[in-house]
């Protein structure tokens, strides 16, 4: 028995029944030049129109006929889509930094210890007074620390500028700038000062993460009281920032309070100290960079172009259907 095959055009039609994006015949539709020149008429056989005006022109049957002016529509269809389009384009080449907060120790590696840099100046303090003491709850107990640091010499050897750098365990403790370390302790020490930098970790080097990565940076004590000790209360902070390629860079935030007071005791005036009192906080920030992923960006961008454009008709749609009616009334009232 032989198997009969379809002809070529049959199964060609078979084949379009599954086409989505119907035609309209042109023969059924009726063109309008919304938004056109003059000029396109000239083209469709309406040489006898005015050119000296930019109006549209419809196309009924044989004759044409003038419209009110259309192209206020195209042009801000266009302009708003540029605008969104832009506006997304921007959006997607820009990074985006996304906070957030959850309790852990990020940096697990660092073996319990966080880096602090210091700098503060004691221009009425002779240098071989001024020394660094580093204690801690659990038992360190460090006078006069002297690695990684360095004094430098002010008001011709009558101030002195403390440089240092050292380590602090994770655990509530202090450190503190004294006399203590001195060979002979002053009677009337003066204990005037000025922070440039207190920075635990590593200083984060961005721009859009505005942190309190050195709170007491630029802090003047110069007019206070010469004999009164300082204590600064530190709450760390720490934080993580991870960049695009996910690479993680650690560092610690903090909140600072204060107060300047004069300490007795029963013997007398206590030597007066800058103390710096820190605690660590068990909530961790997390800064993480972000961009648009592409596939979001080419949706957008279809819905701005395909929404604009359905607006764009249903108004122009709208404004000829009016035209349409106010026409017939006005042959209506002529007839």
């Amino acid at each position: 028995m032989r198997k009969e095959t379809l002809p070529l055009h049959s199964r060609g039609l078979t084949f379009r029944k599954f086409d989505i994006y119907r035609k309209v015949p042109k023969d059924l539709t009726q063109p309008t030049y919304t938004g056109a020149f003059t000029s396109t008429s000239h083209k469709l056989g309406c040489d006898t129109l005015p050119t000296t005006r930019s109006c549209d022109y419809m196309i009924l049957g044989d004759s044409c006929h003038i419209n009110r002016p259309h192209l206020l529509i195209s042009i801000l269809c266009c302009v708003f889509i540029l605008f969104l389009f832009l506006s997304e384009l921007t959006g997607f080449i820009a990074t985006e930094i996304v906070n957030e907060l959850y309790v852990d120790d990020p940096d697990k590696d660092s073996g319990g210890k966080i880096d602090v840099s210091l700098n503060i100046s004691l221009p009425n303090l002779h240098c071989d007074l001024v020394g660094l003491d580093i204690q801690d709850e659990m038992g360190r107990h460090e006078v006069g620390h002297i690695d990684n640091s360095m004094k430098i010499p002010l008001n011709r050897g009558d101030g002195c500028r403390f440089e240092g750098e050292f380590t602090i365990n994770k655990v509530p403790g202090n450190f503190h700038v004294s006399t203590h370390s001195a060979t002979a302790q002053p009677q009337n020490p003066d204990m005037t000062h000025i922070i440039h930098k207190l920075v635990f970790g590593e200083k984060l080097q961005v721009q859009k993460v505005q942190g309190a990565f050195n709170a007491l940076g630029g802090a003047d004590k110069l007019s206070s009281n010469p004999l009164a000790s300082h204590d600064y209360i530190l709450k760390i902070v720490p934080t993580v920032y991870e960049d695009l390629s996910g690479k993680q860079r650690f560092s610690y935030q903090y909140t600072v309070a204060n107060k300047e007071y004069v300490a007795y005791s029963h013997t007398g005036r206590i030597i007066p100290v800058i103390w710096f009192r820190y605690d660590l906080s068990p909530i961790t920030v997390k800064y993480t960079e972000r961009r648009q992923p592409l596939y979001r960006f080419i949706t957008t961008i279809c819905a701005i172009i395909g929404g604009t454009f359905t607006v764009a008709g249903i108004i122009d749609s709208c404004i000829f259907t009016a035209s349409e009616a106010w026409k017939k009334i006005q042959i209506g009232k002529m007839s």
